[in-house]
C-alpha cells in the first residue's frame, strides 16, 4: 500500500542521499529534496518523481519552505571538503536545520554520523560527526542518529581509499593505523537501516551503532579486497609514518582531494566498532553481510554498471553540461567524457554510431584500430576478425569486433564492453540526446577500470594515442551524421 508520508532529504547530491531517494520512492513515500544547486541533480532517473526546493542549511531563511508539511527528515549534510573549519559549518547547519524542523512541526530527524567511543581521543572529523548529532538534538524534534564506520560500496570515500591503494600499489609501506580495528558495513545494509527507521517508533531519540558482520583491521580490509580481486599485495608497517605524511601519501596515490583525505586519515587511528546490540534489538530483520560479501557485491555492481551514485552517474547519465572533454578518476574508474552538438535529429546520430565497426571501420584512424586488433590476436585475444552480426542493427550480447554489446536503447544509446586482452576492464558508450532546438547532444564516454599497477601503466601509456583516436572518432560521427541528413 502506498505510503503518502512526506519525507525531506538533504544531501541528495551525496553518496548516501543519492541512493536513499530511490529506496524511499520504492517504499511509497513522497520525497522532497533540499538542494543548494538543483542543476547538480540533472540526469537522475527519479528526478520527475520528487519535489525540489532550493535552499541551504547555512541560510536559515531558505528552510521554511522546505520544511512545510514535512513529517520526517533526513540530515545527510557535511562540510568536510570545505576547509579546516568544516566542523563549525557542520554545527551551524545542524542547529539551523533543527530549529526550522521544530518550527515546522517535523516529527523525526534521521541523521547519519560516525562510529567511535566518545570518551576516547577522537579525531576532529569524528568529533564533528558526533557533535553534529548533538546539535540536532538541541531542537525539540526527536533525532535518530545512526553511527557507522567504513561504508563498503563503489563511490564511498573511505572504501575508495582502500580500493585505490590496493589496486595501484603491489607493496604498501603503511603507518601504524593499518592495525586499527574497524567494522565496515555494506551500503545496502546501511540503507536498510535508514529506511526502516521511518517505521520503527522505538528508534526515535536513540543513538544506534551499526556495522557489518566482521570486525577487521584496515590492513585486513586491504588484503581481503586484494584476495577478492585476485591481487597479491604486501603490507609493511612503519610506525613513524604519522597522520599528516600519511594523508599526503594517500592524496598522491588516489584522486581524492587533500582537504577530504586529511581529516579521514587522522580518524583512522581511532578504533570504530559497534559497542552494543541496540541495532539488532530494534531491527531484528536486518542481518548485515560480511566484508567479503560486501566487496563481492560492490565489484559485481561495478562490473554490470548497477551503481546508483558515483561513477555510473558520471559515465552513463547526462549532466546537462556541454563540455568538449573531461578526464576524471572516480570510484576506481578512469573516465574520458566527450560531448559535441550535432545539427541533426537524434535518430540519425544514433544510426551513425550504431553502424560502426566491421566493414565500415571505425570512422577515424581505422588502421590504428586494425593494428590494435592484430596485436590482440598475437597475444591470444579475439582481435577484430569477429565483425558484427548485422551491418546496422545491434542487440545486447552481439559481438562487435573486439567489443561486446552490453546495452542498447534504440535511437538513443549503445554501450560496448571491451573483450581484447588488457590489464583491466574497459567500456565505450555513445549516446544521442535530443535538444529543444532540434539538435542532438552527442556523448562519447570511454571508461577504464585498471587492474593493479600494470593497468595504470597501460592507461597512461596509451592515453596520448587514445586521446587522438577518440577525439577524431566523435568528430567523424558528428560529420557523417550531418552529411546523412536529407534536408542538408
Amino acid at each position: 500500500m502506498e505510503n503518502r508520508t512526506l519525507v525531506l532529504v538533504t544531501g541528495a547530491t551525496g553518496y548516501i542521499g543519492g541512493r536513499l531517494i530511490p529506496r524511499l520512492l520504492d517504499a511509497g513515500y513522497k520525497v522532497r529534496i533540499l538542494a543548494r544547486d538543483p542543476d547538480r541533480l540533472k540526469g537522475r532517473e527519479w528526478l520527475d518523481q520528487v519535489e525540489i526546493v532550493t535552499g541551504d542549511v547555512l541560510v536559515p531563511q531558505t528552510l521554511a519552505d522546505a520544511m512545510n508539511g514535512v513529517n520526517k527528515a533526513y540530515y545527510l549534510v557535511h562540510s568536510m571538503g570545505g576547509g579546516a573549519d568544516f566542523h563549525l559549518r557542520d554545527l551551524e547547519g545542524a542547529r539551523n536545520f533543527g530549529f526550522a524542523a521544530t518550527e515546522a512541526g517535523v516529527n523525526l530527524i534521521i541523521y547519519l554520523g560516525g562510529l567511535g567511543n566518545p570518551d576516547s581521543d577522537l579525531s576532529k572529523h569524528l568529533i564533528s560527526r558526533q557533535q553534529t548529532g548533538k546539535a540536532l538534538r538541541e531542537s525539540n524534534v526527536p533525532v535518530t542518529e545512526f553511527r557507522a564506520a567504513v561504508v563498503v560500496g563503489s563511490g564511498s570515500i573511505s572504501f575508495e581509499i582502500v580500493r585505490y591503494l590496493v589496486e595501484r600499489l603491489p607493496a604498501m609501506i603503511c603507518p601504524s593505523w593499518v592495525y586499527t580495528r574497524t567494522q565496515p558495513i555494506a551500503v545496502e545494509d546501511l540503507l536498510d537501516y535508514l529506511v526502516s527507521a521511518l517505521e520503527v517508533p522505538e528508534c526515535m531519540g536513540q543513538i544506534i551503532e551499526v556495522g557489518g558482520e566482521d570486525v577487521l583491521t584496515y590492513g585486513e580490509m586491504m588484503l581481503g579486497y586484494a584476495k577478492v580481486r585476485g591481487l597479491r599485495r604486501w603490507l609493511v608497517s612503519v610506525p613513524v609514518l604519522t597522520p599528516r605524511p600519511s594523508s599526503y601519501w594517500v592524496h598522491w596515490i588516489t584522486p581524492i582531494p587533500a582537504t577530504i583525505v586529511r581529516p579521514l586519515v587522522e580518524g583512522l587511528r581511532n578504533e570504530v566498532v559497534v559497542r552494543n546490540t541496540l541495532a539488532k534489538k530494534l531491527f531484528p530483520d536486518i542481518s548485515p553481510m560480511s566484508y567479503i560479501a560486501a566487496v563481492n557485491a560492490t565489484l559485481e555492481d561495478l562490473k554490470y554498471g548497477r551503481i546508483e551514485t558515483a561513477w555510473s552517474d558520471a559515465l552513463w547519465k547526462t549532466t546537462g553540461e556541454i563540455t568538449p572533454l573531461r578526464l576524471i578518476a572516480q570510484s576506481g574508474l578512469i573516465l574520458e567524457q566527450r560531448t559535441r552538438q550535432v545539427s541533426v535529429p537524434a535518430p540519425l546520430v544514433y544510426k551513425c554510431f550504431a553502424a560502426i565497426g566491421d566493414r565500415r571501420g571505425w570512422y577515424y584512424a581505422t588502421w590504428l584500430w586494425q593494428l590494435r586488433g592484430l596485436v590482440d590476436r598475437l597475444i591470444g585475444g579475439v582481435g577484430l576478425r569477429r565483425g558484427r552480426r548485422h551491418p546496422i542493427d545491434l542487440r545486447v550480447g552481439d559481438s562487435l569486433d573486439f567489443w561486446r554489446v552490453e546495452a542498447v536503447e534504440p535511437n538513443q544509446m549503445i554501450r560496448l564492453r571491451a573483450e581484447m586482452k588488457i590489464p583491466g576492464k574497459a567500456w565505450l558508450e555513445f549516446k544521442a540526446t535530443p535538444q529543444p532546438d532540434g539538435t542532438t547532444l552527442l556523448e562519447q564516454n570511454a571508461a577504464f577500470a585498471p587492474r593493479g599497477l600494470m593497468g595504470l601503466v597501460y592507461w597512461y601509456g596509451m592515453y596520448p594515442l587514445h586521446r587522438l583516436i577518440f577525439g577524431g572518432l566523435i568528430r567523424q560521427i558528428a560529420r557523417i551524421a550531418e552529411q546523412s541528413n536529407p534536408t542538408n
